[in-house]
């Protein structure tokens, strides 16, 4: 009885105080605010993010008065991991930098992995160019005048040998943006990893193999929906088995977000996706506390500082929520989003390009007070070019600064209790739960992509941006406001050389291999796939015969089928 007179009278003074802060926020408003407003209006007559979310003035208790403080925000390395996943954050361990880098020949990337490493990089990440990254090998006709371009070109074992010349795999983490190859590309990084004498167990870093996110954003595919999934599964389910170090899907939401969509929207989508993939996975019969600890996340970060950081503080919690509530995992690691932040490529501009540094320095510094595991940095000249040696370093340097000049890691989740990012948080939890329940109207992510769901509410949204910018709604410094001339900067030139030495290349490579060796492996890989198995260790065994990538997707092609986008208007 006591007790309940107890309760009683708390809620009773919980309620008089948020009478009296109401009270008081009236008063301010009629008051002071009201007269300051007749002589000084404001800018806009309304305000919002940039998911069109709208932002009040002022944020108060008020607005967090249904915010539980332990149930919703916790402590940092304590569900619902709001506050961060280790309980130290960057007090205990900075966070990886990882620069992006890949162009030309596979020795060309290498000079520049090298180059990062040397200046304090801390793990590597690998972009392909257009060929590979569409599974063509560089005389393919459809490579013709791509090959090096934007990324680095890699058709086979021997390639991913000269890449990681000189790098021993055992004792830097590797990142590599791949998706319809991924594991093929894979299976080479894997025998040159054996070349060296690395064993599997050792290796580490993160295979970006998130199929959905293409059919929803990237367009860069190759097979139909669900064998892309399934394959995706067998490479969660082979590096369970072989690789606990490795991450073998990261569940990308950046390029869901270069496509156009909100904050909001690639906070759903994303992490839809990667529930998608545990499904998938369990279905075969993986125990949730097997696989989940070594799934990792991709963020894209944009320019409004404060969604941002929301929407990381928001995908943690309901992951772990969503995890915990479906599985009841026993490894309280299986219920940790660890995430990859790189900043938004499509918020850069061509116009002015050294304003490009003041974008990044600030969507990286959200990147690190949202509690990222891992961030690369964008180079200013990126909107021309792949990035300069000068360029490069100095978009490491931008995460170097943060790091070590500002003093943002010296205490765990600053902004913490802000009212307004408190508020944000718990609105970005609410668009997720919208988009949750459209799709699983459908019957789940897979059913979504097919008919065309997530990428129309992408379209919609880029459209709906891309309006105001012109109207001048949206102010983008340099390009619709504040125009100047601007003058040259140095750019970063493939030169036409690279097309014809990886094509020399690849064609010595098919006159010298033992052909019966590959013949048989690429017949191995279609049988595998035919049955339904895991195909990781036949591809294995094709890129130790000197397979070429576009050989390894041909012989899959022929399963699998071609995906076909359906017309959308």
């Amino acid at each position: 009885m006591a007790r309940a007179e107890d309760a009683a009278r708390s809620e009773q003074a919980a309620k008089a105080a948020r009478d009296e802060l109401q009270q008081a926020l009236e008063q301010w408003e009629q008051h002071v605010l009201a007269p300051y407003l007749q002589k000084a209006p404001e800018r806009k007559p309304a305000y919002e993010t940039l998911s069109w979310l709208p932002t009040k003035r002022l944020y108060t208790p008020l607005d967090t008065d249904k915010t539980d403080p332990l149930r919703d925000i916790g402590f940092p390395g304590e569900f619902p991991y709001t506050r961060g996943v280790y309980p130290t954050m960057y007090r205990g361990r900075l966070w990886t930098m990882r620069q992006f880098a890949g162009f030309g020949a596979a020795e060309d990337t290498n000079r520049r992995f090298r180059l990062l490493l040397e200046h304090g990089e801390t793990g590597l990440s690998t972009a392909f160019d257009m060929p590979t990254l569409m599974g063509y090998d560089p005389d393919h006709a459809q490579a013709e005048g791509e090959v090096g371009r934007c990324g680095v070109s890699i058709c086979c074992a021997r390639d991913m040998e000269r890449l990681f010349d000189q790098i021993p795999l055992g004792d830097v983490t590797v990142s590599m943006t791949i998706n319809a190859p991924a594991l093929p590309i894979f299976a080479f990084f894997l025998v040159a990893a054996e070349r060296q004498g690395v064993p599997f167990e050792r290796l580490g870093g993160t295979l970006q193999n998130d199929m959905l996110k293409e059919y929803i954003a990237q367009k860069e595919w190759a097979f139909p929906v669900k064998p892309s999934v399934k394959l995706v599964v067998d490479c969660i389910e082979f590096c369970t088995q072989h690789l606990p170090r490795w991450h073998p899907v990261s569940i990308s939401g950046y390029h869901i977000r270069e496509a156009g969509s909100t904050a909001v929207q690639e906070l759903a989508f994303t992490l839809i996706d990667g529930l998608t993939y545990v499904e998938e996975a369990v279905a075969r019969g993986l125990d949730i506390d097997e696989f989940a600890p070594r799934l990792s996340f991709f963020w894209d970060v944009h320019n409004e500082f404060f969604e941002e950081i929301a929407k990381m503080r928001a995908a943690r919690r309901i992951w772990a929520r969503e995890i915990k509530e479906r599985y009841n995992p026993k490894n309280q690691r299986s219920l940790l989003l660890r995430t990859h932040c790189q900043t938004a490529g499509v918020s850069l501009t061509a116009q002015q390009p050294m304003n490009n540094l003041v974008r990044v320095a600030l969507q990286a510094l959200a990147a690190v007070l949202g509690g990222a595991q891992s961030v690369h940095t964008n180079a200013l000249d990126e909107t021309y070019a792949l990035p300069t040696d000068e360029s490069a370093l100095l978009a490491l340097r931008q995460q170097q600064i943060i790091a070590h000049e500002t003093g943002v890691t010296d205490t765990i989740d600053p902004l913490g209790g802000s009212y307004y990012l408190e508020t944000l948080t718990n609105e970005m939890e609410a668009g997720f739960a919208h988009y949750q329940d459209a799709i699983e109207g459908m019957g789940g992510m897979i059913q979504a992509v097919e008919q065309g769901y997530p990428q129309q509410e992408i379209l919609a949204a880029s459209a709906r941006f891309q309006e105001e910018v012109e109207r001048g709604e949206r102010v983008i410094v340099g390009v619709n406001k504040f125009v100047t001339a601007d003058a040259p900067i140095p750019l970063l030139r493939i030169d036409d050389a690279v097309e014809r030495k990886t094509t020399a290349r690849v064609q010595a490579l098919r006159a010298e291999r033992e052909a019966a060796r590959w013949q048989a492996s690429l017949q191995a890989l279609q049988e595998a796939a035919r049955k339904g198995e895991n195909v990781l260790p036949a591809l294995l065994e094709a890129a130790r015969a000197d397979a070429t990538l576009g050989e390894v997707m041909d012989a899959l092609r022929t399963v699998y089928g071609v995906y076909r986008e359906p017309a959308m208007f």
